[in-house]
């Protein structure tokens, strides 16, 4: 996926994701994903994890490097926010981010294990937030004015959007690896 056009496709992408966690607690979601992608991994093999299911489509390896580096971002757009309310968020090409943070290339327990540090960094830091500071916003340049409470409710809708697409590639391209508890 390259960069979103600012309008229609950004807007039917935010809605999407949001969707994932609408009428749930998002704070709720976010401490629980760090479990949860590591009951997706437990059992997997290095080869299970590193392939992908079609040639331009993630490997479960890529995903969670992927959701690390993202959580990294998401914690940098947060924390500008709250000391620059009303600054400009930056957009990232996530496939450009791929190839060049080489995520068929990295280890899956560190970016997991990175992936939890900083989930729990970011979650300390929302936690923390007075009522005013939950609706600063900064200017994402393909989503458009976005606030604290927006970012959050979308950490907890992406992080849902992954772990479905975990969930598909282990039941179409690894037979009999989820069991009725994951």
């Amino acid at each position: 996926m390259t960069l979103l056009e600012p309008g229609e496709a950004a807007a039917a992408y935010k809605s999407r994701i949001l969707s994932y966690q609408a009428g749930t607690d998002f704070l709720a979601l976010q401490a629980a994903a760090p479990e949860r992608l590591a009951r997706l991994l437990d059992g997997l093999l290095t080869e299970q994890l590193a392939r992908r299911p079609a040639s331009d489509k993630w490997s479960i390896q890529e995903v969670v490097a992927h959701l690390a580096d993202d959580e990294l971002v998401g914690g940098y757009r947060l924390r500008l926010i709250v000391s620059s309310p009303g600054t400009a968020i930056q957009a990232f090409d996530q496939d450009v981010w791929a190839r060049t943070g080489r995520y068929s290339q990295r280890d899956v327990r560190s970016s997991l294990e990175l992936f939890r540090v900083l989930r729990q960094a970011n979650l300390e830091l929302l936690r923390s937030l007075s009522a005013e500071e939950w609706e600063m916003c900064g200017v994402h340049a393909e989503r458009g004015t976005e606030s604290i409470r927006d970012i959050a409710m979308y950490f907890a809708g992406h992080d849902i959007n992954h772990f479905r697409q975990i969930e598909t590639i282990r039941k179409e391209w690894i037979p009999d690896s989820l069991d009725s508890g994951s």
